[in-house]
């Protein structure tokens, strides 16, 4: 069996289709929306998705005010930063680049942002409006994970997924997504992590499978599902090298997968956009 690629570009494309044409309307009105970004310190991979991020914001039509902050500020400085941003009302959406030099505390910088603001879709109050399934940024690699799904004709209603991996920015927040009551959603899911001996036996019965665990090739072909869907959300990186957590053999059993690149990842910086241009429908 080879397996169909699930790619995610054209999924990113058709949000971002659907984001010019709000931003195009919102201009129409006077209205410029707006997606900041903080950058801490110079690490080289962090300056390089603030780019792709900033030259993205230009081809949709965003301004894209940018704070680059020394490496060496204080978390006052920072929390003043993300304060000015909050109090602008010229700015709809705010994204504080991470990781943040280990003498910072990201998590209390977050709590401080505006939660209609936040992009990422990370902040407490946005966690627990996903959480009630009420209105709110929604956490950018699970719903750009539903939207993959969709737009590759998957179904998600009434099947068991099961999701390896617990983290607050994506498999908690992924379940919570894929078993609300919608078209697109509405499953049986099952979170499991490595601290479970046997988690295989979790995985090895998933009718769609998601690797979240961030471990490096820790699924395998004996732990998939014969023509199971595999998403592998789940990466590291070793320098510049990208360490998928699904190993490309699992082709070989699944029936549908993301590539080991062009997955996930494009999804996630489209749906950052779609949270902001939102955020400027909501403020104009």
């Amino acid at each position: 069996m080879s397996a169909q690629l699930l790619p995610g570009a054209p999924v990113a494309e058709s949000v971002l289709d659907d984001v010019r044409a709000r931003v195009a309307r919102l201009k129409e009105r006077g209205v410029q929306p707006s997606l900041a970004t903080i950058l801490v310190g110079d690490d080289d991979a962090s300056a390089g998705y603030i780019r792709i991020k900033q030259k993205q914001a230009a081809e949709l039509g965003f301004a894209s005010p940018h704070r680059h902050l020394g490496g060496d500020i204080t978390q006052a400085d920072l929390l003043r930063v993300i304060a000015e941003f909050n109090d602008d009302k010229n700015v709809h959406g705010v994204l504080i680049q991470y990781p943040i030099p280990g003498h910072l505390d990201y998590d209390a910088a977050l709590q401080t942002l505006d939660p209609d603001k936040d992009v990422d879709g990370m902040h407490p109050l946005n966690m627990g409006r996903l959480a009630v399934g009420l209105p709110g940024p929604l956490p950018c690699t699970p719903a750009g994970i539903e939207a993959l799904l969709a737009f590759h004709d998957i179904p998600v209603s009434g099947r068991e997924v099961v999701i390896l991996g617990r983290g607050a920015t994506l498999g908690r927040p992924l379940a919570m997504l894929l078993a609300q009551k919608r078209p697109t959603a509405n499953a049986a899911v099952t979170v499991v992590h490595t601290g479970v001996k046997d988690w295989p036996r979790y995985t090895q019965r998933a009718e769609i499978l998601i690797a979240a665990a961030g471990v490096p090739g820790i699924i395998k072909p004996e732990h998939v599902k014969p023509g199971a869907v595999v998403i592998g959300a789940g990466v590291r990186y070793e320098g510049r090298r990208l360490l998928p957590d699904v190993e490309e053999s699992c082709a070989e059993v699944a029936g549908a997968i993301t590539p080991r690149v062009g997955g996930v990842g494009p999804t996630t910086v489209a749906m950052l956009f779609r949270n902001a241009v939102v955020a400027a429908e909501r403020a104009g």
